[in-house]
């Protein structure tokens, strides 16, 4: 890749999973065909990437929906914005479960009164902190009118490692919770491969739809290769054999433009569990990415 270095532009992403090497190797050789001079950083945690990016350390966060919470919270306390610059297609329009046995006399949420739940991680999204919504509009509190049983693996990575979220599973089929919360998507690949009994499990409550990830950015990040680099992302065709397979690890058939709507069932949960302050800063108890 030649050029400036000053004039590269420099992307966070977490490193979930050693695909994420894969991924952002190949999309970088893929801007340098392109003549965009294009480099990634990778995080062991959301909390250290979204701090960097409102300090200006890097250009771009490839960031979790709770990222996109903090980042929105600390820029503003900054004296910028956070925008949301492009996500991909299939984080769009998203449902989390509540999940209970077939067979189980539970009839709905106001039933868990008095049970034990299994969740993931203590910051997923989509398998702890959205879907314990329905307990609340149920008038249930986590925690006292129902037992929460957590699997905390992956700390740090806001459930983009679903190791927790498959414990929660698999605490459900061995009959240790009365329910398990997951992501729906998810129930259909537990279902899949085994972690939970073929036709042994029934949706009891899903949540409305949501938004996942964001490619984040601020009011104050090199606006114009900014704006190149979300043109060649949504340039990016399925058809093409060079990225196809960069595509399908990453989860998208194709990206689209980046919207802000679609996160308000994480904002309440966030404020109810006193996960971040208004300003950004991390106040979940015991909470250590």
């Amino acid at each position: 890749m030649a050029g400036n270095v000053s004039e590269t532009l420099v992307m966070g992403a977490v490193a979930y999973d050693p695909k994420v090497v894969t991924i952002w190797d190949g999309f970088r050789r893929w801007f340098a065909e392109q003549d965009f001079d294009f480099d990634y950083v990778l995080y062991s945690n959301y909390e250290r990437q979204v701090e960097d990016l409102v300090a200006g350390r890097i250009d771009a966060a490839w960031n979790s929906p709770l990222a996109w919470v903090r980042s929105v919270r600390l820029a503003r306390a900054a004296g910028i914005e956070a925008q949301a610059l492009t996500m991909r297609d299939t984080d769009c329009d998203l449902t989390s479960l509540i999940v209970v046995a077939t067979d189980s006399p539970i009839a709905s949420v106001a039933d868990l009164r008095g049970r034990t739940v299994a969740v993931g991680a203590v910051d997923s999204p989509q398998a702890t902190l959205i879907p314990l919504l329905l307990a609340v509009d149920a008038g249930l509190e986590p925690g006292a009118d129902v037992t929460v049983r957590r699997f905390d693996v992956g700390v740090g990575l806001h459930g983009d490692h679903v190791g927790g979220e498959r414990q929660a599973a698999r605490a459900l089929a061995a009959g240790e919770v009365d329910a398990a919360c997951m992501i729906d998507a998810n129930h259909v690949v537990f279902g899949a491969e085994g972690t939970l009994p073929a036709g042994g499990t029934r949706i009891l409550a899903q949540t409305g739809p949501y938004d996942h990830c964001n490619m984040t950015v601020t009011s104050a990040g090199p606006a114009d290769r900014l704006a190149r680099f979300d043109e060649l992302l949504r340039s990016m065709q399925y058809s093409d054999p060079t990225v196809r397979p960069l595509l399908d690890l990453e989860g998208l058939h194709e990206w689209v433009a980046g919207r802000t709507f679609g996160y308000a069932q994480l904002e309440a949960a966030v404020d109810g569990g006193g996960f971040y302050d208004e300003a950004g800063r991390v106040t979940a108890p015991g909470y250590r990415p």
